[in-house]
């Protein structure tokens, strides 16, 4: 098995959220967590990963700062992990993932799940990049600037 290469120290932001959140049961836990689940049995039972992944995926990510434990909800002995506010950052992630996974990997009749919104009934609105002045940018309206960190 190949080890890891840690791209905590990459000059580049996505490189290095892709070390916190790119193994993908990290994503889907992630996932999870926004739709409630809260408890280890929860996200073992619902993902069908193995308890050893499971527990080393929920320590890196409280240890990133992505989750945090706090005490059961219903008063047990049980721990719960919830999303910090760093976690609950990941939100936009998550959708876009979700909407890309939409256009680009169902047939037209194929079944598949949808994000609603809970005032109106109906399904959210594609996400789009907008620039200051609200104009919709694509990936050739924009560049990457470097930015010195004196």
């Amino acid at each position: 098995m190949v080890k890891r290469v840690s791209l905590w120290d990459a000059g580049c932001p996505v490189a290095r959220a892709l070390d916190v959140i790119g193994e993908w049961w990290s994503l889907l836990i992630i996932r999870d967590a926004f739709d409630g689940v809260r408890r280890f049995s929860e996200f073992q039972n619902g993902l069908g990963i193995a308890k050893g992944m499971l527990a080393t995926r929920l320590r890196d990510l409280t240890e990133r700062g992505i989750l945090e434990t706090a005490p059961a909800s219903d008063g047990s002995a049980y721990k719960e992990y919830v999303l910090t506010e760093k976690g609950r950052g990941l939100y936009l992630v998550i959708v876009a993932l979700r909407q890309w996974g939409e256009d680009h990997l169902y047939g037209a009749d194929e079944p598949r799940s949808s994000l609603i919104d809970n005032e109106s009934g109906t399904p959210v609105a594609r996400l789009e990049l907008r620039a200051q002045d609200g104009r919709p940018l694509g990936w050739r309206d924009t560049r990457v600037q470097k930015i010195n960190g004196n």
